[in-house]
This record gives C-alpha cells, sequence and structure tokens, in this order.
C-alpha cells in the first residue's frame, strides 16, 4: 500500500467533491469529506471493479446508505476511469445530469443500488451478499451508513437478515463522524455506541480511525478472514474531515461553500498532495 498515493487520491477526491458542490450550487459537503478516507482506500486499493466494465457480474460492490454523500463516489469514480476522461461539469444535481443528488443506479455508471432514503443500505447489501453467495461469486459487498442512520429501525431487521445468512461475504462501515442533519447523535438518541451494538447482533466488529488509511486497509483484509458471519468496521471520523473551517461545523451538513471557501479548499488540498 503506498500510503502517498492514497492520500493524494483522497485530498482529489476531496476537492472534487467541493467542486461539483460549488458548481452545482446544492449539496452536502461535510458528510461526504467524513468518509472521503474510507473511499479512497475501498476505489484506490481494496475494492475489485473493472472501471470500463461497469456491471461486471464479480465486481465487489459498494452501497452509500448514507446517499446525500455522493459527490465523495462521484469524485471516486471519475477518477478511477468509469466516464472515460475525468469529468470537467458534474452538473451536480441539475435536471437531466447524471450526478444526481443521492445515487441512481442506472442512472449512474459505478453505482451498485439507488439510495437516498435513509436506514436501507445494510438490507440492500444483505440482499447483494446472499445472491452472491446462491451464485458462487467471489465479490465482498461493502456498505457505508452514518451514525445518525443507526436511528433507523430497518438497519437492524438488515444486521438481523446479515447475522442469520451468515453473510461473511458483507463488510458494512459506520462513519461515526457523531453529528447528523439536526445535531449531535448522542445528544438526539443518546450514547453513540455502535461498537457494543454491533457487536450484540453478531458482528464480527473492530473500531478504527476512519481517517488512517492503513487502519482502513487493515480492518478490510481482518473482515475479509472472517469466516460466518457479517463484519462491521466502526470509523471514528470528523464531519467536514480535510478542510479545517469545515471540521466539526455541521452547519457545512448541507451548504454551498462561497468562492473565497472554494478558492481556500483548493489552495488546502492541492498544498497537501
Amino acid at each position: 500500500m503506498d500510503k502517498v498515493i492514497l492520500k493524494q487520491f483522497a485530498d482529489k477526491i476531496r476537492l472534487e467533491a467541493m467542486r461539483m458542490v460549488y458548481e452545482g450550487g446544492d449539496g452536502h459537503p461535510g458528510p461526504a469529506m467524513s468518509i472521503a478516507d474510507i473511499v479512497a482506500v475501498l476505489y484506490f486499493y481494496k475494492m475489485n471493479i473493472r472501471p470500463d466494465q461497469p456491471d461486471w457480474a464479480d465486481r465487489d460492490r459498494l452501497i452509500l446508505s448514507k446517499g446525500h454523500a455522493c459527490p465523495i463516489v462521484y469524485a471516486a469514480l471519475s477518477e478511477k476511469g468509469y466516464y472515460g476522461a475525468l469529468v470537467e461539469k458534474f452538473q451536480l444535481r441539475e435536471f437531466g445530469s447524471i450526478f444526481q443528488g443521492h445515487p441512481v443506479m442506472g442512472k449512474t455508471p459505478g453505482v451498485d443500488f439507488t439510495s437516498g432514503s435513509l436506514g436501507n443500505g445494510i438490507a440492500i447489501g444483505a440482499g447483494i451478499a446472499i445472491s452472491g453467495k446462491l451464485k458462487k461469486c467471489d465479490y465482498t459487498t461493502y456498505v457505508i451508513v452514518g451514525d445518525g442512520e443507526l436511528q433507523e429501525g430497518v438497519i437492524w431487521e438488515g444486521a438481523n437478515v446479515a447475522v442469520a445468512h451468515k453473510l461473511d461475504n458483507l463488510i458494512v462501515f459506520v462513519d461515526c463522524n457523531n453529528w447528523q442533519s439536526g445535531d449531535q447523535v448522542d445528544k438526539i438518541i443518546g450514547s453513540n455506541n455502535a461498537t457494543e451494538r454491533f457487536s450484540s447482533f453478531n458482528f464480527h466488529t473492530q473500531e478504527i480511525d476512519g481517517h488512517n488509511h492503513e487502519a482502513i486497509a487493515n480492518a478490510i483484509d481482518t473482515a475479509k478472514a472472517v469466516k460466518g458471519r457479517p463484519c462491521a468496521i466502526i470509523c471514528n471520523t470528523v464531519k467536514g474531515k480535510g478542510l479545517p473551517y469545515m471540521e466539526h461545523d455541521n452547519s457545512w451538513h448541507k451548504r454551498v461553500p462561497t468562492e473565497a471557501e472554494y478558492q481556500q479548499a483548493i489552495t488546502i488540498l492541492k498544498g497537501e498532495r
């Protein structure tokens, strides 16, 4: 694993996510930034994918359950070559654009399932993982959920299914940045104890720094060695990670940068590369 290259990719997709929100005049930059390092490790190091064959049957799948964070995935797909040349103008959320405000399967190459209504990702991922088992395919299904999403009951219905079917081809990342649109998660729902909850459902559970590329990669390796049950990787993250003026500031949950803020992002993220 080349840590420098992964850092460059993570910075690039953060900047591209900011660009598409700035140019599109709408979007959710804060939630996108907190999962950028997870997405970078998946797309640029760990996932078995073929950008020139986005529907390849044995590809690894990614379900972005927190669909409003899609700019970071769109940026990764562009960097990986899913659209040929790099996308010059994403037209995020514009009518007719393939880059909508939440991922749409069938509209955007590389998107493995439509999401947006929060809470459905684990159940969707479990269904895809079951299909893989039945068809004797070798792919892994990855799901990224937000910690605010854990308030949705269907999360735990999906977790029950995953455990009951011993889905060791399902790996769930929980983005624990402790914010949701309304306030801090632990102020709205109480103790934000994702590790305990997934462990109690009999997931193999790890807790890591969600911005440490080596920790993310090692956690994936550990999860893929587990047999007979699904895995959860609880990632302690910072909302808005990568831009100091955005970090821990929940006003960036859904907000468009000014020209000055966007230029500052260019300076910071290009400078770090």
